[in-house]
């Protein structure tokens, strides 16, 4: 039961402290939809997405007033797309274009699922699919892509990583007008997971509901509003603090998403507890670091912090449902925060950073801009660095990462919304393409044999 101070406590947390439910993620099976030829397994992909996601938009917006939380973004995830088109994977574009007219008509944010899993080995037809990718990217405006090029039970498929860094390149190249977005809605994963609500990585999985809500909830402001009340705590009286706000804010999200699902007649799948940030002031994962204590974010302190974060974070939300999932924890996206935006303009964080705050961190090199002449090489290279973080460590890593066409360090891109801006940064300049070249598979683990 709720009481006064809960309610009031809530009402807070919306107005000033930018609590919010950041999306309510429908996903949705479309193997049902496949048929013998791309065109006829198109359309019912186009009829199965708008009938069983109808009134997504309708129920958020209802749910939001009733409940006077803000629910910031409506989207869908379906099966991997290279597996619905696997008999005619040249022809994947045109369910691609079904799927970016449903969202259209809809009117939800982004559709998730133009994926491929091949984190074992590539398959011809993944490689068909893998490579229409970038045009696909640059053709549409609410679909996104994602590759898993690895897992902590496989290894790492380096072939798959060394065509991901043609692809990223490609794909910023073909949208060179808008500062390369097309690869700002394309993320290379190791250990994906099936239940993600968040964009650009979410995808149906295959072991799940025929259609599922998992709602993503999202509230940087919330934990360091309540931080700033303990200014000269210890840190674990901090982390305490950090693990009962999680608990409230997953509180307001289970509510939510319990009935969102019961509303939209789906399964309840997830609550994803990820502090997301926002390009607003006051709604930034990186100035919950600098209250915790460390000067500026990507100083030295700053890993620590963040696993402090992240690890309570988890805790907190744990225990406030039985279903937590997703990836549950901090993000840190360069150019969706507004303190790492200031951090990255300074010059104090740097890629080098960024990678060894993965290590901690839900996801991994997040919206992060780079100069629009790196090698391809290099980029699949920064794919295989935290792929290995990630297959070492039995997390989940990425990368989005956007080299922006005709531009340099000291330059800057600019999505707007909630992709928002973002200076580029350097890279190495060593040539590691004869790394990348190699090709073959990094073998998983010794850790991994645990049958």
């Amino acid at each position: 039961m709720f009481t006064n101070s809960d309610v009031l406590e809530t009402i807070r947390m919306v107005e000033k402290e930018h609590l919010d439910i950041r999306t309510i993620t429908m996903g949705l099976s479309l193997l049902t939809c496949i048929r013998d030829s791309a065109e006829e397994t198109a359309r019912k992909v186009y009829d199965l997405v708008c009938s069983k996601a109808e009134n997504i938009v309708k129920t958020a917006e209802s749910l939001s007033g009733e409940y006077g939380i803000p629910i910031v973004n409506k989207r869908v995830s379906v099966t991997p797309v290279s597996l619905i088109t696997a008999a005619f994977p040249e022809k994947a574009p045109l369910v691609a274009k079904a799927l970016d007219d449903a969202a259209e008509t809809l009117g939800i944010d982004f559709l998730g699922g133009y994926s491929a899993l091949v984190h074992k080995a590539t398959a011809g037809y993944e490689k068909t699919f893998i490579e229409t990718i970038p045009e696909v990217l640059a053709s549409t405006k609410r679909l996104c892509a994602s590759v898993n090029v690895g897992s902590s039970k496989t290894g790492i498929n380096m072939e798959a990583v060394r065509l991901l860094g043609e692809i990223f390149k490609r794909a910023a190249y073909l949208t060179k007008d808008a500062d390369g977005i097309g690869a700002a809605k394309l993320v290379a994963f190791c250990n994906a997971v099936e239940d993600n609500p968040f964009m650009a990585g979410a995808f149906h999985g295959v072991g799940e509901a025929d259609v599922v809500v998992n709602v993503g909830v999202s509230g940087p402001g919330v934990v360091k509003k309540a931080l700033e009340k303990i200014p000269d705590a210890d840190l674990t009286e901090a982390a305490e603090m950090i693990k009962r706000t999680a608990f409230k804010i997953t509180r307001a999200g289970q509510l939510v998403a319990r009935e969102a699902a019961k509303r939209l007649n789906a399964q309840f799948g997830i609550v994803d507890l990820s502090l997301a940030p926002t390009p607003a002031v006051g709604d930034s994962v990186a100035q919950i670091l600098e209250e915790l204590g460390v000067g500026r974010v990507g100083g030295h302190g700053t890993t620590a912090a963040l696993a402090m974060l992240n690890d309570a974070v988890k805790k907190g939300g744990v225990m406030a449902s039985s279903r937590v999932g997703g990836l549950s924890g901090a993000f840190i996206p360069v150019s969706e925060d507004i303190g790492m935006i200031e951090a990255a303009q300074k010059g104090e964080i740097t890629l080098d950073k960024l990678e060894a705050m993965t290590c901690v961190c839900s996801v991994g090199l997040d919206m992060i801009a780079i100069p629009g002449d790196t090698p391809a090489t290099t980029i699949a290279a920064m794919i295989a660095d935290e792929a290995a973080i990630g297959m070492i460590n039995n997390k989940t890593t990425a990368v989005r990462i956007i080299p922006a066409p005709n531009k340099t360090v000291g330059d800057e891109v600019n999505f707007g919304g909630l992709l928002g801006r973002a200076p580029i940064l350097p890279v190495h300049g060593a040539d590691c393409s004869r790394l990348i070249g190699r090709g073959g598979n990094i073998p998983a683990p010794i850790h991994s044999f645990k049958n």
